[in-house]
This record gives C-alpha cells, sequence and structure tokens, in this order.
C-alpha cells in the first residue's frame, strides 16, 4: 500500500472505485450468463475479457486454447489510459486478434522448471476466477437468460469472473492514481467444470510461477447477500466418478442358480459397498459414496447378461482420499464374490480437496471484513462438491471464500441448477473483496 496510506483509506478508496464501475460489471456479467460456453471452447468469453482488460491499459496474455492471465501493479502506469468497457458487442478487430492470434502464455514450462516455485518472502499474489458453464437449460427467466441452448451459468462463474474482471479494473484506476498496488496475476481458467479439471492444464503452463499464493471466491445462494463465508482446512471434497459394471451368462428368473445373478448383485453393491468404506476409512474423513444411475435388464422375467451402477465418491479429507481407490476396489471383489458375476470398476480420480491454508483464509478474513464488515463474515459449512481449485493448493498455500448471492425474500436456489440467478450486489462485493485482499497482502 502506498506510504501513509491506512487499510481503512485503501478500503474506502475501493469501495468508491468499484461503485463506479459496477454499471458496467453488472451488464459484463449479464452478457456473460447470456452467452455461456462450454469447457475448452470459452472462446468468446475469453474474447470478452481480454477487451474489457485491454481497455483499461492492461495487456492479458492468451493461454494455450482458452482462457487468460492479466497481471496488475509493481509496474510502471504511466502508459496506462483507461476507458469505459465496451458494449455488449465485440469490435470485431479485436474479437479477431484474441481468437486467431497465437497465443502469448508458453504452451509448456521449460525443461527443469516448476509452476510450483515461488520465491521465499516475496512473490506475486495469485486472483483465479473459472469461465466455463454448465449443460442445463437456462431457466431464470430474466433478459439476460442464456441464448445458447442447452448451456448455462448454473454455477456462477459469469460472477466470478466479473468480480476478478472488476477487481483487475479497479486496481489499475487506483494505481493510476498513486496508490501503490503489489503486484497480482489474475487467472481466468477454463473448464473447472470436467474431470480432473483445467485447473491441471494450465499449471502446466505455468501460470504459478512466482505465485507465492492464491485465492478464489465461489458463489454461494445458501448465504444472504453481503454475507461472506470462510473457513480455515477442507471447505470441499474430492469427487471422483465410480462405475461397476457386472456381467454374466444371464438367464430365466425361474432358474437364478444357473447363471449369475447381476441384478442381485448390483443391489449388494449398491447396500453394501457404501457401508464398508464407511467402515474401513475414518469417518472423520468424511467419505461419501452416493449413487445415481443403475441400469440392468428390459424384461420382468429374465436376468440379464451385464447391468451397471456408477455414482459419485467424495472426500474431506486428502490423506483418506488418496487411499480410498484401493479400499473401494478390494470392498466390491469381496462384495460380489459369491454370485459367480465378472466385474469390472472404472474409477475415475476427479479432485482433490480444496483445503484452505490457516494463515491465507485469516487474510482474506480481514479483507472481506473491510467490505461487508466483522459481523458478517461467518463460518461457512462444508461442502461435498468438488472443486479443480483445489490443484493450484497442491503447489502454494491459498484459500477460496464463499460470497453470498441470495436476495433478500428470494426463494432459496442451489448451484447446478437452471433457474439460477444472483443478486447483483454481489458483483460489486465480489470485486472489492478480491482488490482489498491484494492491496492488504
Amino acid at each position: 500500500m502506498g506510504t501513509g496510506t491506512s487499510s481503512v483509506d485503501l478500503a474506502d478508496a475501493v469501495a468508491i472505485v468499484v461503485e463506479e464501475l459496477e454499471p458496467e460489471l453488472i451488464a459484463f456479467r449479464r452478457d456473460l450468463h447470456a452467452h455461456p460456453e462450454p469447457a475448452h471452447q470459452e472462446h468468446r468469453t475469453t474474447a470478452k475479457v481480454a477487451e474489457a482488460l485491454s481497455n483499461a491499459g492492461l495487456k492479458p496474455q492468451l493461454l494455450a486454447r482458452t482462457g487468460l492471465v492479466c497481471e496488475v501493479g509493481g509496474q510502471p502506469d504511466s502508459d496506462r489510459q483507461p476507458r469505459r468497457l465496451s458494449d455488449n458487442s465485440l469490435s470485431p478487430s479485436l474479437l479477431d486478434a484474441f481468437l486467431l492470434a497465437e497465443r502469448s502464455w508458453p504452451a509448456a514450462l521449460p525443461p527443469g522448471s516448476s509452476a510450483s516455485q515461488a520465491p521465499e518472502g516475496g512473490g506475486i499474489v495469485a486472483i483465479r476466477a473459472d469461465i466455463d458453464a454448465l449443460p442445463l437449460e437456462d431457466s431464470c427467466g430474466k433478459p439476460w437468460a442464456s441464448q445458447t441452448a442447452g448451456w448455462a451459468h448454473g454455477c456462477g462463474h459469469d460472477l466470478h469472473t466479473t468480480a476478478a474482471v472488476g477487481a483487475a479494473l479497479a486496481l489499475a484506476k487506483l494505481e493510476g492514481q498513486g496508490v501503490t498496488v503489489p503486484k497480482v496475476r489474475f487467472i481466468f481458467q477454463p473448464a473447472e467444470e470436467v474431470m480432473p479439471g483445467g485447473a491441471l492444464e494450465i499449471l502446466e503452463q505455468g501460470v504459478l510461477d512466482g505465485v507465492r499464493e492464491i485465492v478464489a471466491l465461489h458463489t454461494e445462494p445458501k448465504l444472504p447477500i453481503g454475507v461472506i463465508g470462510t473457513r480455515i482446512g477442507p471447505i470441499t471434497s474430492a469427487t471422483d466418478e465410480v462405475v461397476v459394471t457386472l456381467t454374466s451368462t444371464g438367464g430365466h428368473t425361474s432358474r437364478p442358480h444357473l447363471t449369475g445373478d447381476v441384478v442381485f448383485a448390483l443391489g449388494e453393491v449398491i447396500t453394501q459397498v457404501p457401508g464398508v468404506l464407511g467402515r474401513r476409512l475414518d469417518p472423520r474423513s468424511g467419505v461419501n459414496l452416493t449413487w445415481g444411475m443403475v441400469a440392468a435388464g428390459d424384461a420382468h422375467n429374465a436376468i440379464p447378461a451385464a447391468g451397471k451402477v456408477a455414482g459419485t465418491l467424495r472426500c474431506l479429507d486428502a490423506r483418506a482420499w488418496e487411499g480410498a481407490g484401493e479400499v473401494l476396489d478390494h470392498a466390491i471383489a469381496q462384495v460380489v464374490a459369491p454370485y459367480a458375476v465378472d466385474v469390472e470398476l472404472t474409477h475415475i480420480r476427479g479432485v482433490p480437496p480444496v483445503e484452505n491454508d490457516k494463515f491465507v483464509t485469516q487474510a482474506v478474513e480481514r479483507a472481506a471484513a473491510e467490505v461487508v464488515g466483522p459481523r458478517k463474515v461467518v463460518v461457512t459449512e462444508q461442502s461435498l462438491g468438488g472443486e479443480d481449485f483445489a490443484w493450484y493448493l497442491s503447489r502454494v498455500p491459498g484459500a477460496m471464500i464463499r460470497l453470498g448471492t441470495a436476495a433478500p425474500g428470494a426463494p432459496q436456489q442451489d448451484l447446478h441448477q437452471g433457474d439460477l440467478d444472483i443478486d447483483e450486489a454481489a458483483v460489486g462485493i465480489g470485486a472489492a473483496f478480491f482488490a482489498n485482499y491484494v492491496l492488504n497482502s
């Protein structure tokens, strides 16, 4: 921060700048919401973010496929000439430039280098926002509802992205006013919604080079607007996909002893295996195996030759998650062993838990309190949802907050639903939080 400038003064300065930007940021968020894009296909979103940052005199750098990074602070700003955000229509020249130009961020690290190495006693603060959407029909009923059939921002990534853009623009403007801004790298990441997550791909492009800590936020429709949730330790869960396929010769239901009864064996897998995990793994790890799909047979009097059950394995503890696969494999094999069926287990490892660092979380709470007040910074519940932000935290310390988005009196909503919409005051709150965190880092 600038010499002789208190954190209270900076928080006031951030609030003023963000308030000036807020109408344009809300329009920007609505535009993103209306144009959701699938994982690794976020070309328009990438172009819109790059355009907004470039119009503020910043220099975004594109990643190998989609997404981008942009640094603010720690550098001369004499040639920066901020301009207003563009309207909802992209400039053809900018669109062509950002979609067709060769990506400027390295596609891979040089041999022998490591994305996890950060200089001791210093380094860059990073802010991460995810930019992809979900395969959902948008039913929010607002004028800015999705114009792309079958896709919607049902997880709030439009809010995450806009908050990060807003923070970058606010910090650039404050730097232009003489405020010393520590060097911060904004990471706009593609493909969070697919396993094992787009974070892994861009980590190999060196996005954490020189980074000492990283912070993110996540939409939380169960918290009221103006409330920010934090938590030290695991805040999300490891999430894996599990598919069990059983086969036999099939037969008649009047003669089950002459074949392997895959339907009965599937029932045993469904009911017994979650219990085995609960006894073989530490219950404090929060392990949970829940089935979401089962399929077998077409006739009431025929034992089918094949059947399948699929679900998710979730775990709040990274150590337990590492050993859960072996326990799962052994449990399924033992449960079906008496039934003369062949078993195939497909266990797709997803993401580890997001484990918030103690000291970064404490700093996050201080920044959040400057925006919403200390009484509205609360301990959030743990979620069994998965988040690939965890991969960043396997390299550097960091923390994720839960940003309340529920409008007063609005019906209860949830994530990954087509009707998700937010109280748009969350846009300014998120941008101010990010900016305050950077200025106090």
